[in-house]
C-alpha cells in the first residue's frame, strides 16, 4: 500500500516544492532511486526510459544530438523513439506516440477525439498547421444544450452519452501527416500499440486513480462499464490490462488508412453508439464521411527577438498565447524575476485581458467573422498593454476593440472547458519540428466506448446559450459543421526562422496560462526546459489567482497586498517540451506532475 501511494505522489505529481532552479540540487538520490523502481508501475520499460524518469525525477533535462520525443507516458515515448532511431520523421513517430497513448491514457485522447498539429519543416523551413477539431454534426441545432424551456443544460448531463459527441479528427490528423511528412511504411507504424492492446499494458497509479475517482459516473455505458470496471471493481495500478477491440481497430486503420476508421464496422459503431445512448446525440453516417482535416495560417507573435508561433481559430490557444506575451513584451520580466510578485501581478493581468478578448471574438472562423489579425495587431497589444502600467491589480477587465477587416459584434461567452487532454513535441534527424495538442475534452470524454476507443464529449465547449445577458449572438454557438472553440496551444517558438523551443500542454482553458509561463520561464528567467516545465504555476483567466501549494509567502503575500483573491488548488499541468540550442543540440523537458518522460538519441 505504502509502495501504490509513494507512485501516486512521484508519478500523478502534486506542486512541485518552491521554485524550479531551487529544486534542481534539493532531489535527494534516493528519491530518483524510488522514481526508477516504480517503472515497474507503468510496465516493463526499456533502461533509457527508466533513466528519463531518474533524470526528470532530479531535475535535469534530458539530452539528445540526432532527435527527441517528449510525450505523457514512457510507453507512448518509448513507442515513438524506435521509430525516429530507425530514421523515421516526427509526423511517422507521431502516429506510433498517438496509437499508444489511445491505449495507455484513454481519458485523456485517443481515436475518438481530435487534436491540433503545428509543424515547422526543417528542409524548407515552412510552419504548418493542421485543425483536426471535432466539428458539429449536420443535424445538430443551436439548441442542442438547451432543456425544453430554454435553459442550458447542467454541464455533466449534457457529457454523459451521444450528444456531446462530435465528429472524430485524430485518426483523419494521422492520415494527413503521414502523407505530407512521412517517411515510415505506415501500416508499420501501429505495431507498439496493437502488441500493447492484445497482449496487456500495465494499469498506471494515475488511469487507475482516475477510473475510481469517476466512479458512477463511468459506468453509464455497458462497454465502458465492463473494460475500466471488470468484474464490478475499478480496474487496479499495476494490474494488465487488455483491449482486444482496440487492436482491431488498429489493425482495420494499419490495412485500409482513415477510410477504415470513417466507413464501415468501426464508422458503424461510432453512431450506434452515440444514437443509441440514454443521452442519445444526431452523429451520422454521413457526417463521419464527409470528414476533413484543415491546413489553416500559423498565428505568430514576437516577443524577445522571438517569434511565438502556434494555432489559430478555431484554437484561442494561439492567440490568447500570443495577447499575452505581446502585451508583456515592453516589461522588463527578467529584471523583475521568477518571484517577484510584479512578474506575476503583469502576467495575470495581461492573460485577464487576453480572456476578456478570448471571451467575445474567439470562435470557428470558418462560422463567425473573427478580428484575428487585429487581436494581435503590435499597436493593438501595446494599447492593451497600457492598462498594466499601475500597481495593483487590475479592479475590472473587459474585452477591447481590436481592428476589424469587417463589422460583427458578439456577446460574451460562458462555455466551459475542464482540464483533461495531452500533449506531444518531437524533433526529428532531418530537423523537423512538431507540437501536437490531443484530446477527447473532459476526462474519459463523453464515456461512451465502441471499438475499443472512448468518444469524446467536444460538443460541450461550444455555448450553452445562443445570446448573452445583453441580447448579443454569442460567437462560439452551437452550429452545424461548427468546430468548437478550443484552448489547446501547441507552440513552436522561432529564432531567426529557426525553432528553437517546442512546446504545449493539456489543462482545459488553463493551458493558455501554462504555455504562456513556461516560454517565460525558458525566454526571460533563463531556465532549462525542464526547470522551465516543472516551475510552480500562477494562472489567471477571469480574476482569481488560482496558485498551486507551496508557493514563498512572501509572493503569496505580495499579491494578496496588490488586491488579488488566490485560489490554492491543483494545477495539474502536462506540458511536454524541447529546446533546439544554437548548435542543434536538443534538451528535452516532462511535467513532473505527470507520468512522461523525454526521450533523446
Amino acid at each position: 500500500m505504502a509502495r501504490a501511494s509513494l507512485a501516486l505522489v512521484l508519478l500523478l505529481g502534486s506542486a512541485p516544492a518552491g521554485w524550479a532552479q531551487q529544486a534542481t540540487d534539493a532531489v535527494a538520490p534516493e528519491t530518483a532511486t524510488t522514481i526508477e523502481t516504480q517503472a515497474g508501475d507503468l510496465g516493463p520499460l526499456t533502461d533509457a526510459a527508466r533513466a528519463a524518469l531518474a533524470t526528470k525525477a532530479k531535475g535535469r533535462p534530458v539530452t539528445g544530438q540526432d532527435w527527441m520525443i517528449s510525450a505523457a507516458h514512457p510507453l507512448a515515448v518509448e513507442a515513438g523513439a524506435r521509430v525516429l532511431a530507425a530514421g523515421g520523421s516526427a509526423a511517422d513517430a507521431m502516429v506510433a506516440v498517438q496509437t499508444v497513448l489511445g491505449l495507455v491514457e484513454p481519458q485523456s485522447s485517443g481515436l475518438g477525439g481530435g487534436a491540433f498539429l503545428v509543424w515547422h519543416d526543417g528542409e524548407t523551413g515552412a510552419l504548418t498547421t493542421l485543425d483536426a477539431r471535432e466539428t458539429a454534426p449536420m443535424a445538430a441545432t443551436p439548441r442542442l444544450f438547451l432543456t425544453p424551456d430554454g435553459q442550458p443544460m447542467e454541464f455533466m448531463e449534457a457529457v454523459v452519452g451521444g450528444r456531446s459527441v462530435g465528429t472524430p479528427g485524430t485518426p483523419a490528423l494521422l492520415e494527413a501527416a503521414h502523407r505530407r511528412w512521412g517517411k515510415a511504411n505506415w501500416s508499420g507504424l501501429f505495431d507498439d500499440a496493437i502488441r500493447l492492446a492484445e497482449g496487456g499494458f500495465t494499469v498506471s497509479p494515475r488511469l487507475a486513480s482516475q477510473v475510481a475517482e469517476e466512479g458512477e459516473a463511468l459506468q453509464a455505458d455497458p462497454a465502458t462499464t465492463a473494460y475500466f470496471f471488470p468484474g464490478g471493481q475499478p480496474v487496479a495500478a499495476g494490474t494488465l490490462l487488455k483491449n482486444p477491440a482496440y487492436a482491431a481497430t488498429l489493425r482495420r486503420l494499419a490495412a485500409e488508412g482513415a477510410d477504415g476508421f470513417y466507413q464501415g464496422a468501426v464508422a458503424e459503431g461510432i453512431v450506434a453508439a452515440v444514437r443509441g445512448a440514454s443521452n442519445p446525440g444526431v452523429l451520422a453516417m454521413a457526417d463521419l464521411a464527409a470528414y476533413r482535416v484543415v491546413e489553416r495560417p500559423a498565428v505568430c507573435v514576437e516577443y524577445r527577438a522571438h517569434d511565438v508561433c502556434g494555432m489559430g481559430p478555431p484554437s484561442s490557444g494561439g492567440l490568447t498565447v500570443g495577447q499575452i506575451l505581446g502585451m508583456l513584451g515592453g516589461y522588463d520580466l527578467a529584471a523583475l524575476g521568477a518571484e517577484n510578485p510584479e512578474s506575476w501581478r503583469l502576467i495575470g493581468d495581461a492573460s485577464r485581458l487576453a480572456f476578456a478578448d478570448r471571451g467575445r471574438f474567439m470562435a470557428d472562423s470558418d462560422h463567425v467573422p473573427m478580428p484575428t489579425e487585429g487581436l494581435i495587431d503590435p499597436a493593438y497589444l501595446a494599447e492593451r498593454a497600457k492598462l498594466l502600467a499601475g500597481d495593483d491589480s487590475l479592479p475590472e477587465v473587459s474585452a477591447g476593440a481590436p481592428g476589424w477587416s469587417h463589422a460583427a459584434l458578439w456577446g460574451q461567452d460562458a462555455s466551459l472547458e475542464l482540464p483533461s487532454t495531452t500533449h506531444i513535441s518531437i524533433v526529428d534527424g532531418d530537423g523537423n519540428a512538431l507540437s501536437m495538442t490531443t484530446t477527447i475534452e473532459n476526462g474519459f470524454g463523453s464515456r461512451l466506448m465502441t471499438g475499443g476507443f472512448l468518444l469524446n464529449n467536444e460538443l460541450t465547449d461550444f455555448s450553452f446559450e445562443t445570446h448573452d445577458e445583453n441580447g448579443w449572438p454569442i460567437a462560439n454557438a452551437v452550429a452545424p459543421g461548427k468546430r468548437p472553440r478550443s484552448s489547446m496551444a501547441p507552440t513552436v517558438v522561432l529564432k531567426d526562422g529557426k525553432p528553437v523551443m517546442v512546446i504545449g500542454s493539456p489543462g482545459g482553458s488553463r493551458i493558455i496560462g501554462y504555455v504562456a509561463r513556461a516560454i517565460i520561464a525558458h525566454l526571460d528567467w533563463g531556465m532549462d526546459i525542464q526547470k522551465a516545465v516543472a516551475a510552480p504555476n500562477i494562472v489567471n483567466r477571469f480574476g482569481p489567482m488560482d496558485i498551486e501549494a507551496g508557493l514563498p509567502a512572501a509572493l503569496t503575500q505580495g499579491l494578496t497586498d496588490m488586491g488579488y483573491e488566490l485560489n490554492e488548488t491543483d494545477l495539474t499541468s502536462g506540458l511536454q517540451g524541447i529546446v533546439i540550442g544554437p548548435d542543434g543540440a536538443l534538451s528535452g523537458g516532462a511535467d513532473p506532475r505527470r507520468e512522461g518522460i523525454a526521450l533523446g538519441g
